[in-house]
């Protein structure tokens, strides 16, 4: 029986937990927990109330504050943890990590300073042994519908690793299809692919254009506006993805549109959600202290537009959904600024 940590005890990570103990192979399956009351509550109660109420953690899920403890003997160690606390986390884990780990991570969006990707994070705390080791699980998942077991399908992706089996002969390994391997269940689909930065852009892009999107249902925008947003949003996507080295491909697959639907149209999504309370008019940070949930466009949106002024790349939504955020521009006018954009092919 395989064991697999889980960094990261939110509503993704726990709803991860319950995921792995469903699925078709066996596994003993470690929840780190970063908040000591946090972690005896569910060790005693074994629900996540404050993230995912109404489920039960099963006794095959070991709940922990120890970090040691928890990757001891762990095959598999996920982070699920929100991009901002990524860094101060995987440097926690690094004393206990040791090359023969596979490391997934499952977050979605940029750390906020340095605008570095997850996998990024973790090569530059792990060491350059780290690069090989490394996969990346993204796509369309609100982590209820995983929890109540509702079919999904997500991507892993890896990039390529030519092995040294023997002096004269070489084996392509194939870090992805492990992962997709452990983690496929009855309703829980896995799609492997090869391009991580196509997938971790993606995963991050993705929830700054929600915002836009729930502003504009907040503003009581209809379809069309929506319809318009999520095209012209896409394009935005896979324009900057492109410049910066990604296969355009991953754009139109689960990782980009499938995830951009989701969080733009989904009641679940936090970021939409968050747009919706700035489109009637609501202030940042009366909404942010009103939930314990992290919608990660917030932090991501200013990574982005570091991204592509290096790259060149022209980001009218992002730029917008940055000056609603930071600059204290009303959701209308920002509408109304990129519908009045100079006129162009598509």
């Amino acid at each position: 029986m395989k064991k697999i940590a889980i960094l990261g005890a939110g509503s993704w990570g726990t709803a991860l937990a319950l995921l792995l103990t469903r699925g078709r192979e066996p596994h003993e399956i470690s929840l780190w927990v970063h908040d000591p009351e946090l972690t005896e509550f569910l060790c005693r109660q074994r629900e996540n109330r404050n993230y995912l109420p109404g489920h039960t953690l099963p006794p095959q899920v070991e709940v922990t504050n120890d970090m040691g403890g928890a990757m001891s003997s762990a095959r598999i160690v996920v982070g699920a943890m929100p991009s901002s606390y990524a860094r101060k986390v995987y440097s926690l884990a690094r004393p206990h990590w040791n090359p023969e780990m596979i490391v997934v991570s499952a977050t979605k969006g940029l750390e906020p300073t340095s605008h570095a990707r997850m996998s990024q994070v973790i090569h530059e705390v792990f060491g350059e042994g780290a690069a090989k080791r490394t996969a990346v699980l993204s796509g369309p998942s609100f982590a209820l519908e995983v929890a109540r077991g509702e079919p999904t399908a997500v991507v892993v992706a890896s990039n390529p690793v030519l092995e040294l089996i023997a002096p004269s002969a070489r084996r392509h390994s194939d870090l992805a299809a492990e992962v997709q391997a452990e983690f496929a269940g009855p309703n829980f689909r896995l799609y492997t692919n090869d391009d991580v930065l196509g997938v971790e852009l993606a995963g991050a892009m993705k929830n700054v254009i929600a915002i836009a999107a729930g502003a504009c249902s907040g503003l009581g925008l209809g379809a069309n506006s929506l319809a318009a947003l999520i095209t012209r949003g896409l394009a935005e996507m896979a324009r900057l993805a492109a410049r910066l080295g990604a296969k355009p491909e991953t754009m139109s697959g689960l990782a980009g549109l499938g995830d951009l639907v989701l969080t733009c149209t989904g009641t679940l999504s936090r970021n939409r959600n968050l747009g919706i309370a700035l489109g009637k008019g609501r202030n940042l940070k009366e909404i942010l202290a009103e939930t314990k949930m992290v919608a990660e466009g917030v932090g991501t949106t200013s990574a982005l537009l570091d991204l592509a002024a290096e790259a060149s790349v022209e980001l009218p939504i992002t730029e917008q959904v940055n000056a609603i955020l930071n600059e204290g521009k009303s959701p209308a006018d920002a509408i109304r600024e990129v519908m009045e954009r100079p006129v162009r092919r598509e």
